[in-house]
Parts: C-alpha cells; structure tokens; sequence
C-alpha cells in the first residue's frame, strides 16, 4: 500500500473529482472505465471516491485520458478549480 503525503492529498482528491466529472460527461460508468481500463470497479470508485485516499500511476492517468480522449494535464490543472 502507497502511503499518501499529507500535502499531496487534496491534489489527488481533486484529481479523482476531476476523472469523475470526465467520465460522466463522456457519458461512462465506472463499470465501463474500470473495464476498457482492465481495472476493477473498486479501484476506479477508490480513485474517485473523495474521502478515499487512493494514489494512481502516471500509466493509468494517461490511460484514463486516452479513454476520455481529452488531454492528461487537464486533470492536474488544479488552478482551474
């Protein structure tokens, strides 16, 4: 189990919202994400879950993103909240 930095966490929280919002408004569950990700719906509801503390690779964002068909540093764009 990865061990989140405390500065580092509502970064990841604000990511997982943001995969979240991206997701819905492609007009995907989280089934269909986990499935073309090959991951497990707990893991995508973790990722997305904002009182789940939950890391993510940079392989599974650029996955998500190419999923999505939108680029990856929208969800790391954090001044745009």
């Amino acid at each position: 189990m990865v061990i989140l930095k405390a500065a580092h966490k509502t970064k990841y929280r604000k990511l997982g919202l943001k995969i979240s919002y991206y997701r819905k408004l492609k007009g995907l569950t989280q089934e269909q994400l986990a499935e073309r990700l090959d991951k497990n719906l707990a893991f995508i509801g973790a990722v997305e879950a904002p009182n789940i503390d939950r890391t993510i690779s940079l392989d599974t964002l650029f996955d998500i993103a190419d999923i999505l068909e939108i680029p990856a540093y929208k969800f790391l764009n954090f001044d745009e909240d």
